[in-house]
């Protein structure tokens, strides 16, 4: 479908005339009558990492009082490839605690969240990142967004230059408007005849948001094929010797919309380290000019794909490149969760890696792990690498250092939060009630209940070191990659979720629909007994999703656009 074959979808009107994301934000933070912006400049602050949001559990009693809603903001810092410094998380610590909801929350895609930011504390909270070195831009909106990498603990050479690319891709990338700085930095407006200039991606930017992600094998821990454009590096002989790009992945669809699905990338080729920026900004320039700006339901890259075909893809890309790529290398992947405990890496520094539950740093009366990780910071050394399944690796850590760490991850009690049943390492959900305004369900407050559920299954099924990949969100905008889950969990309404099993362990296969609106109390009486019986007929090695394609429980998926829908 051309981008210009039907009327255009009203955000690409919004962003022509935001004169480059400016829009009317600073008139909107000056207004004290009201804790909201306008829904154009809500739109548009998404470019600026900052989505508006209320608290929905308290809607009902302000409308009863005819109060206004309760607005907050949530606001998202980017984080290329998921490395902070010590100095940094207490900055992010400290920010949580000022202006937010007292907790840090470690997102999918290895980026910082707050909760709870009232209108009035947006600019000091932005400039209290920006103080950190750390920004909000293009961290949400129709850009490439945070740009992640493997964390990598066992390779610390080959993640030195994989995080480089990361880097160095988030750069490039990055919107040249000066919008950003004018209206939460006190910027002074750039005094010109010229309007600015995005070199990329233009006055509407893109069709819809952009993600890339890097991944080292055999990690899958990044779902390299869930996003628009993967780089898999490839060693030979110990050296990065390039990277196998993907294309096309992403996890959305719509619930009864058939012409929407989740889909996994395609390899589209062998790129050396010296061309990746060039070709990286092919893809994404081929995506600007064909991507469908009339349906946002159409608008992401893994359409263009599927609409015009990998091969005109590919020509498309080459041509604008002015490279032939090669042919893709060999790989192979094993699994998509991270290595929990103590690693050391090649460098002679140790690395820990600690398990977080739905990335929630707080403290509660089971664990402060948010005082933990503060005192840890203060004595910290390296680096701390948030991982693209919510968790954290407390990085680099010095041969000298470590038994200091060591001391108070056994005083918060830290030194154990790993020893878990392999199905609740392995889970993950999005934030979804009370502030996501796009939730059916619950997920995030639902999900650790759940999987309590199911641990009973697994204990007694005597898989309890097993690892089963299960991942929830409250809607089917896949924030938590759920169709990648060996049991997945979506949102249908409140207290009902689709139930999906069969995706692969390693990553490279879908799940599929098993059941329908299955009742909140009622899924661990599903799962269950599918648990147990993986429990007595697996073979050697098999892994729970391709039992429960084995067992005829689903069917596999092998092309998105038929197989996704079509009933088993």
């Amino acid at each position: 479908m051309s981008a210009t074959a039907n009327k255009l979808s009203k955000n690409e009107d919004l962003k022509e005339a935001s004169n480059f994301l400016r829009g009317t934000i600073l008139e909107g933070l000056a207004d004290n009558s009201t804790g909201a912006i306008s829904e154009a400049d809500t739109q548009l602050t998404k470019f600026h990492g900052i989505y508006m949001q209320d608290d929905r559990d308290v809607r009902a009693e302000r409308r009863n009082k005819k109060l206004e809603r309760a607005y907050s903001f949530m606001v998202r810092v980017r984080v290329p490839g998921g490395v902070c410094s010590p100095t940094q998380w207490l900055a992010m610590d400290k920010l949580s605690d000022d202006y937010a909801n007292h907790t840090l929350k470690l997102t999918t895609r290895q980026a910082f969240q707050f909760h709870g930011i009232i209108k009035s504390n947006l600019k000091r909270s932005i400039q209290a990142i920006n103080h950190a070195l750390l920004d909000t831009i293009a961290a949400c909106g129709d850009v490439n967004r945070n740009v992640m990498c493997n964390p990598n603990p066992e390779q610390s050479e080959v993640h030195a230059e994989v995080l480089k690319v990361a880097q160095q891709l988030s750069d490039h990338l990055t919107p040249k408007t000066s919008a950003y700085h004018e209206i939460w930095l006190d910027g002074e407006k750039t005094i010109s005849s010229e309007p600015d200039v995005e070199p990329i991606y233009g006055k509407t930017y893109l069709p819809r948001k952009f993600k890339i992600v890097i991944a080292v094998p055999p990690s899958n821990d990044v779902d390299i094929f869930a996003h628009d454009l993967g780089l898999i590096a490839i060693m030979e002989g110990g050296k990065l010797a390039g990277f196998n790009f993907t294309v096309g992945g992403g996890m959305g669809m719509t619930h009864n919309n058939k012409a929407t699905y989740p889909r996994l990338g395609d390899l589209l080729g062998f790129v050396k380290p010296e061309d990746v920026i060039k070709v990286v900004e092919a893809i994404v320039t081929t995506q600007r000019d064909f991507g469908d700006r009339s349906d946002r339901k159409h608008a992401r890259l893994k359409y263009t794909i599927d609409d015009r075909g990998l091969d005109w893809f590919r020509g498309e890309v080459e041509s604008r490149c002015g490279l032939k790529l090669e042919q893709p290398r060999e790989f192979k992947f094993e699994r998509t969760g991270d290595r929990y405990g103590w690693v050391e890496g090649t460098n002679g520094k140790f690395n820990l890696t600690l398990f977080v539950q739905n990335g929630r740093v707080r403290d509660d009366r089971e664990l402060q792990m948010k005082t933990a990780l503060r005192e840890i910071a203060k004595i910290h050394d390296g680096d701390f690498r948030l991982t693209a399944n919510q968790n954290l690796v407390i990085g680099a850590i010095s041969p000298e250092n470590k038994p200091a760490i060591e001391k108070l991850l056994a005083e918060y009690k830290l030194d154990t939060c790993f020893d878990r049943p392999g199905i609740r390492l392995n889970s993950m959900a999005c934030v979804a009630l009370p502030t996501c305004g796009l939730a059916l369900a619950e997920s995030e407050r639902y999900l650790p209940d759940l999987v309590t559920e199911l641990e009973n299954a697994v204990e007694q099924a005597g898989l309890a070191h097993d690892e089963i990949v299960i991942r929830m969100t409250g809607c089917p905008n896949g924030c938590a990659r759920p169709y990648l889950g060996e049991i997945g969990l979506v949102g249908r309404s409140p207290g009902k979720y689709n139930l999906y099993l069969g995706a692969g362990f390693d990553g490279s296969r879908l799940n599929k629909l098993y059941k329908e609106n299955v009742k909140q109390e009622e899924i661990a009486k599903v799962v269950g007994p599918i648990i147990e019986r993986y429990a007595r007929e697996r073979k050697d090695g098999e892994r729970f999703g391709d039992f429960t394609i084995r067992a005829g429980y689903v069917k596999p998926v092998k092309v998105a656009k038929t197989d996704w829908w079509a009933a088993n």
